[in-house]
């Protein structure tokens, strides 16, 4: 199940492990917030676009009631990565990779019959002159497979009326992002700014858009990732599921 390249790390949720190629994309925090930031309700149905090695559904369905989680990847690889992940945590039964392309997502499922969707898209814009247009990290970080617009037509094609879109982004593009959203009937009803320490600029925000929404914007407090330097916040330690330095349990 596991390759001679590929490394198991543990998730600290319920004891369970993703699948990992380091020369590959990797997760980093911002799937890990994403994750907490996005509600699952019992029964819901929850599609995550582009979701690489599938951190996002096996994390929300560590922490959820009981619901159908799906990951769509459109690099075979990574779909079949993630797919083994869950195999190995087995959650077949509540959790289902498919390897596509979210342009595309009529392929796999009825037009607005989705309750959730999270995505983690990449941040910056393609280059031009870009090399390594297949590579995986170039992909996971570039807008080569898709732009934001796409990621936010896909959205809205799979929600529901009043179905909820999470996500998270560089705040840089935020005039970007909440003008697609609205373009595409996904109101931004409530955002997160991330910063690094309390004194610095935000890194990344957390934004929750519903479908078929009415205008009105709430603001969550920032969440600060670092105390001082090398040391996270007791909030990113409960996020992550970590005990809090100097209260481990024995």
């Amino acid at each position: 199940m596991v390759r001679e390249e590929e490394r198991v790390d543990a998730l600290h949720r319920k004891g369970y492990q993703i699948i990992q190629n380091p020369s590959r994309f990797c997760f980093g925090m911002d799937a890990v917030l994403l994750s907490d930031w996005a509600v699952v309700h019992k029964g819901d149905q929850v599609v995550d676009l582009g979701t690489g090695t599938g951190i996002i559904p096996i994390l929300l369905e560590a922490k959820s009631p009981p619901a159908r989680f799906y990951g769509l990847e459109i690099q075979e690889e990574m779909a079949d990565m993630a797919r083994r992940s869950v195999e190995l945590n087995q959650l077949e039964p509540a959790i289902e990779i498919l390897h596509g392309d979210l342009c595309e997502t009529e392929r796999f499922f009825p037009a607005h019959s989705v309750d959730v969707v999270t995505c983690n898209p990449p941040y910056m814009k393609a280059p031009a002159g870009l090399k390594n247009r297949d590579a995986s990290v170039t992909a996971s970080r570039h807008e080569i497979c898709c732009t934001f617009a796409d990621v936010a037509r896909a959205a809205s094609r799979l929600l529901r009326s009043k179905g909820r879109f999470y996500l998270v982004h560089r705040p840089a593009r935020l005039v970007q992002i909440f003008e697609e959203l609205r373009r595409e009937k996904l109101e931004p009803k409530r955002l997160r700014l991330v910063h690094p320490f309390r004194d610095r600029e935000p890194s990344m925000v957390l934004v929750e858009a519903v479908r078929e929404a009415g205008e009105e914007l709430r603001t969550a407090p920032p969440l600060i990732i670092y105390e001082r330097p090398g040391q996270y916040t007791r909030e990113i330690y409960e996020i992550y599921g970590y005990p809090y330095p100097g209260e481990e349990t024995e």
